[in-house]
């Protein structure tokens, strides 16, 4: 069984959307989903600076529109072999839109207009205070967990594999730094905001105003959600998480425990891939991973479909 995962903000680089480019049909995919977003994707993802990409309310398009156009690269007829082949799809934090859109929860249009707006509410959260997060890498759990209680941090991330993410004030994350729990290192993310926190709460008010009109359908693809890792049936209920996850944490292990339990095989990671692939490394033993982070990663990537992915259906059939 193969999954599909979508990375979160912090994965965006620097001119990473380039070679993309050179790809039949991508061009004009991105210049419909900049008009719908209101926001030049192939500027940002080709010139614009880290710091620049950093901001939240350009990150976040940026990475479900590079998503999608990488996991459309992998099949022919993307919109039935993804339902056909693929056997769940997720995302972390922001990529649960590009799940959503692989799924069929949203049309690929909605999931742009609705992950820009996201990122505009979260930004506009995040500038009310001062605001941020570090990863806490290694450490027993509950001595880091009670060590982030203790300094009032929330832990806006359990990844899983030895990986929580703290949130907070800066205050509170400079505390972290200087007095770390036992035998863990803490590292500072690229994030402009304590995302998946109270201080988002804002930001959902402006959501469920956002998510009234939208069509939404029933995932066509087991769709895994953040909140409990579990598979979303409805495509409402889908989309209140939506709503919801960006002020609660993101339980990306418990996702990959239902991987297991799924009996995942292999885990294909979209641009700009790497972070949830190295995740899956350490917690998931003898699952195949692959990190699709260019064209260049496309040979690869289909070997990887052909061998774990359900078999192609005929037209037949």
């Amino acid at each position: 069984m193969l999954v599909l995962v979508a990375p979160g903000q912090g994965a965006q680089t620097p001119g990473f959307l380039t070679p993309w480019l050179d790809l039949p049909g991508v061009s004009g995919r991105l210049a419909e989903w900049s008009a719908v977003s209101g926001l030049d994707l192939v500027h940002y993802g080709t010139e614009a600076d880290a710091e620049t990409i950093r901001d939240t309310a350009v990150a976040q398009p940026l990475l479900v529109a590079a998503g999608l156009v990488s996991a459309y690269a992998l099949f022919d007829d993307p919109r039935a072999e993804i339902p056909a082949r693929v056997g769940a799809v997720a995302g972390h934090s922001v990529g649960e839109l590009t799940a959503a859109a692989l799924s069929g929860v949203l049309s690929d249009e909605d999931a742009v207009a609705l992950v820009r707006k996201r990122g505009l509410a979260m930004a506009e959260a995040a500038a009310v205070t001062e605001t941020g997060m570090s990863a806490v890498l290694g450490g027993d759990p509950e001595q880091v967990l009670a060590h982030l209680e203790k300094l009032g941090l929330t832990p806006a991330n359990i990844n899983g594999a030895g990986q929580i993410v703290a949130a907070g004030t800066a205050e509170q994350l400079a505390a972290l730094s200087a007095e770390k729990p036992e035998k863990a290192r803490v590292m500072p993310l690229k994030v402009a905001g304590a995302f998946h926190t109270r201080h988002m709460a804002p930001a959902v008010a402006k959501l469920e105003s956002a998510v009234k009109d939208l069509t939404v359908s029933d995932p066509r693809v087991p769709y895994l959600s953040n909140k409990d890792g579990r598979a979303v049936a409805s495509g409402p209920d889908a989309v209140e998480r939506l709503v919801n996850q960006v002020s609660n944490p993101v339980r990306w292990d418990l996702c990959m425990e239902t991987f297991q339990e799924l009996g995942v095989t292999a885990l294909l990671e979209v641009s700009p891939a790497g972070t949830l692939t190295g995740l899956a490394k350490r917690a998931l033993p003898g699952v195949k991973t692959l990190a699709l982070k260019s064209p260049a990663d496309l040979d690869a990537a289909r070997e990887l479909i052909a061998e774990h992915a359900a078999p192609a259906r005929s037209a037949a059939e």
